[in-house]
């Protein structure tokens, strides 16, 4: 049976995500904006939201369950859908200083 690690939406953006309007699609969502809370042992995401209905912290709109292989499915108002963490991007000092420590091509000393 899948194992889903739970990531609860911090309440300042679950009020935004609560008033935003409904996109189709794969959602981005920002690690900076959850909480780990644990974990649960469901055949699918459906199920899960439903074993954690009754306990004191059920799913809520705007939470994340994670399969073992990374699969994201965030919790909307018409059921579960695809999510994809958004990755900060690059910081240009690092990309600088593997330009810099990479040695050029072409440079051989045999």
């Amino acid at each position: 049976m899948p194992n889903y690690r739970i990531y609860r939406m911090k309440e300042g953006p679950r009020q935004h995500f609560r008033l935003a309007p409904h996109v189709a699609g794969a959602a981005d969502v920002k690690r900076k904006d959850y909480e780990e809370g644990g974990q649960v042992e469901a055949p699918n995401e459906y199920a899960a939201w439903e074993q954690l209905r009754p306990s004191r912290q059920p799913l809520d709109v705007g939470d994340l369950l994670e399969t073992d292989s990374g699969e994201l499915r965030i919790c909307k108002y018409i059921g579960f859908e695809a999510a994809a963490w958004v990755l900060p991007p690059p910081d240009p000092r690092i990309a600088q200083e593997t330009e810099v420590a990479a040695p050029a091509a072409g440079d051989s000393h045999a």
